[in-house]
C-alpha cells in the first residue's frame, strides 16, 4: 500500500519519461501504432501517465542486491530474472567495425537529442517501406532514450545505437535481459563509483516489484507486448 501511495504522488520522474511516453502514444497515428505493435512494443502504450518519486526509485535501487540480482524489500525478496530466449544486444556499437552503409546510419543519429528523435518520430510519414524503416529506427532510439535506457547525457549513445543495426531481428532480441543488464551496471556505478545519478530506467524495477509481488502472474515482466 505504501508503494502504491508513493507512486501516486505528483513528483518528478527519475529520467523515465512515462508522462511523455503516454502523451506521444496518444498523439501517434494508427499506422505508426501498428508498426510499434509489429516491433513488439505495443505493451508500452499502456504505461500509465504517472510520475514516480525519486524516493521510491532510489529505495528500490538500494534494495537491489548486486551479485544476487534480487530485490530485498520489507515485503519479501524477489529474484529479477528475465526470459532466457532471444539474442542479447551488444553493450555498445563500434563505429570502426560498421559497414559503410551502417556508418551513414550511425552519423545520421549520433548527435540526436531526445527532442530531435521525438520531433522526427511524430513528423515522419510511413507511406513507403523506406520511411517505415526509418520510423522503426527512430522509434527504437526514442523508446530507449525516453524510457527503457535513459542516461544522464541527453544524446544518442553507442548503447542506444546497437539495436538499430539489427532491424530484421529486432523482435528476436532479448530486451528484458538487455534492460536488466544495464540496470545492474547503472546501480553498480551508482554505488561503487559514487555517481550522483543512475543511468537506465529504475521504473523497470518498480514493474519487477509489482509483477513479482502479484501472486499467480504468469506473463513475464519482460514481455513488452
Amino acid at each position: 500500500m505504501t508503494l502504491i501511495l508513493l507512486c501516486l504522488q505528483q513528483t518528478k520522474d527519475l529520467k523515465c519519461a512515462s508522462r511523455l511516453l503516454n502523451e506521444k502514444f496518444e498523439k501517434m497515428s494508427e499506422p505508426k501504432k501498428a508498426i510499434v505493435r509489429e516491433l513488439g512494443f505495443g505493451g508500452l502504450m499502456h504505461i500509465p501517465p504517472m510520475n514516480v518519486p525519486h524516493k521510491l526509485l532510489k529505495e528500490l535501487a538500494n534494495s537491489f542486491k548486486m551479485g544476487k540480482n534480487t530485490l530485498e524489500t520489507s515485503y519479501s525478496s524477489f529474484k529479477a530474472k528475465p526470459k532466457t530466449r532471444g539474442d542479447i544486444f551488444p553493450d555498445k556499437v563500434s563505429y570502426e567495425e560498421l559497414s559503410e552503409e551502417d556508418k551513414l546510419i550511425f552519423r545520421r543519429f549520433q548527435r540526436n537529442t531526445l527532442k530531435n528523435l521525438t520531433d522526427d518520430m511524430m513528423s515522419i510519414g510511413v507511406e513507403n517501406e523506406e520511411d517505415r524503416l526509418m520510423f522503426k529506427r527512430i522509434f527504437i532510439l526514442y523508446i530507449q532514450m525516453a524510457f527503457l535506457l535513459p542516461t544522464t547525457i541527453n544524446k544518442v549513445s553507442p548503447v542506444h545505437l546497437a539495436p538499430i543495426f539489427k532491424m530484421d531481428k529486432i523482435t528476436e532480441g532479448n530486451w528484458g535481459a538487455h534492460v536488466l543488464n544495464l540496470i545492474i551496471k547503472g546501480i553498480t556505478d551508482y554505488r561503487l563509483k559514487k555517481k550522483k545519478s543512475i543511468d537506465t530506467c529504475l521504473f523497470a524495477l518498480m514493474i519487477i516489484y509489482f509483477h513479482l509481488a502479484k501472486k499467480g502472474e504468469e506473463k513475464p515482466w519482460t514481455a513488452l507486448d
